[in-house]
């Protein structure tokens, strides 16, 4: 298996308001970096986007190092999901999850993929070099987003 480390961000300029997502990949000396965003959205649901981009630009299973400065996002995929799914896609508090298409589109892609992925956090904005080359990123697509009649989506 290919190792493969990510990287990947929200950002949102008022939340709701538009958004953006970035991702940078490393697998030995290459590099990829991909972002986009929306005119109309929050920072959860760009923090998803990221990271169902990131495990979507991958074309075959590899070894994953994921790294998200999201705790929603960490919380969500290591803790949350296995009893939202038992309720039907409700929350302990009996709600619907929020953001449920993208939560499930996530976890189509982490059953189905065969990729091994080992989830880390990283404190945003702690001049963590991979964290802030992914924020600059996912501001890039704010600003793509916030752009008339311009791609909302770069690779």
């Amino acid at each position: 298996m290919n190792q493969v480390v990510i990287y990947t961000d929200g950002a949102c300029k008022g939340n709701p308001g538009p958004g953006g997502w970035g991702v940078l990949m490393r697998s030995g000396p290459t590099e990829k970096e991909l972002f986009g965003g929306e005119p109309a959205t929050t920072n959860n649901r760009m923090e998803l986007t990221a990271v169902i981009q990131a495990l979507s630009a991958l074309k075959r299973p590899c070894a994953v190092t994921l790294y998200v400065d999201s705790q929603y996002v960490l919380k969500g995929i290591t803790e949350w999901l296995p009893g939202w799914k038992a309720k039907g896609w409700r929350t302990a508090g009996k709600t619907p999850v929020k953001n449920v298409e993208l939560w499930q589109q996530l976890d189509d892609l982490v059953q189905h993929s065969g990729h091994a992925i080992d989830w880390r956090w990283v404190r945003g904005h702690n001049g963590d070099p991979g964290n802030e080359r992914a924020d600059v990123l996912a501001n890039r697509g704010v600003e793509m987003a916030r752009a008339p009649g311009r791609a909302v989506n770069r690779t």
